[in-house]
């Protein structure tokens, strides 16, 4: 399909599980009535985003995956002929915690997951005492609609994740987020983070020559502001869609997945990459110490 409807769902969360989750299934149909067809949640959609403080009682919020979360998406996302990219708390072992989204197909297949690959660490957002980082990879799903490259929150700031799942052959990227302002924060701080956010973003979608999709948040949890604006790139980083900072918002945006093959070809940044001067990449930083 060249053209495909993605429906971008921005909404808050409240400490209730279960009201979460049928939050979102009535949001899913609502949008699904607008004729999206690919319906994209933010990250850990579940719950408030409990990393904000270091609490063992947390982890009773993860869940397998498949499990009951994405088992009940399934019936919807058959029901509705829309693929659904839903990101949750993964238990996937005693002791053993994910970052993870799962890619539910139009027909309710279970097409398979991806972990979060880069793990922060900051005041209010101490994701690494409940994440594991993914040891997955990089994936890309095959849709109904679409081949969809999955990325989460952090990743975002890594040019060398959205390189390698575009690489992987993705129409574009989806990223689920979590993301906000310290209420503390002056105006001027907060813009310039936004601006970055988006900037950073942005940029993956011009090198890639494909569309990129961010979905965040919205309200205000312990201290922190969550900025909205989810948005939708084409590929030379174009917005066009940009949600309000402050609301919840439905939306579906038309990607026309064909016009990247004008953009790569006009501005043909895969052929003239120079894969054989790479190599040191994959070092920590290159000083005396890696020569």
């Amino acid at each position: 399909m060249a053209k495909v409807q993605v429906g971008l769902v921005q909404m808050s969360c409240t400490n209730n599980k279960q009201e979460n989750l049928d939050k979102a299934i009535v949001k899913i149909r609502e949008i699904a009535a607008q004729g999206a067809q690919v319906v994209c949640l933010q990250e850990l959609f579940t719950s408030l985003y409990f990393c904000d403080e270091e609490n063992y009682e947390n982890f009773k919020l993860a869940e397998t995956i498949p499990g009951p979360s994405t088992d009940i998406l399934s019936v919807v996302a058959a029901e509705l002929n829309v693929v659904i990219v839903a990101s949750l708390f993964e238990k996937r072992a005693e002791g053993l915690y994910h970052n993870t989204t799962a890619v539910l197909d139009a027909d309710g297949t279970y097409l398979g997951k991806y972990r979060k690959m880069h793990i922060p660490d900051d005041p209010g957002f101490y994701e690494k005492f409940y994440f594991t980082p993914g040891d997955l990879g990089y994936k890309v799903f095959k849709t109904k609609y679409a081949k969809i490259g999955v990325l989460i929150c952090w990743d975002q700031w890594y040019p060398e994740a959205a390189r390698l799942t575009a690489l992987m052959g993705a129409d574009f990227l989806v990223y689920p987020t979590a993301i906000g302002w310290a209420t503390t924060q002056d105006q001027p701080t907060n813009t310039e983070q936004y601006n970055a956010w988006q900037t950073i973003q942005r940029s993956h979608a011009i090198a890639n020559g494909i569309p990129v999709v961010s979905i965040n948040r919205v309200g205000e949890e312990a201290g922190v502001e969550f900025w909205g604006g989810s948005f939708v790139s084409n590929p030379f980083g174009t917005i066009l869609y940009q949600a309000s900072h402050n609301k919840e918002e439905l939306k579906v945006v038309e990607i026309d997945m064909s016009k990247s093959d004008s953009y790569r070809t006009h501005w043909p940044f895969l052929r003239d990459r120079r894969i054989d001067s790479y190599s040191q990449i994959t070092k920590r930083y290159i000083d005396d110490e890696s020569v």
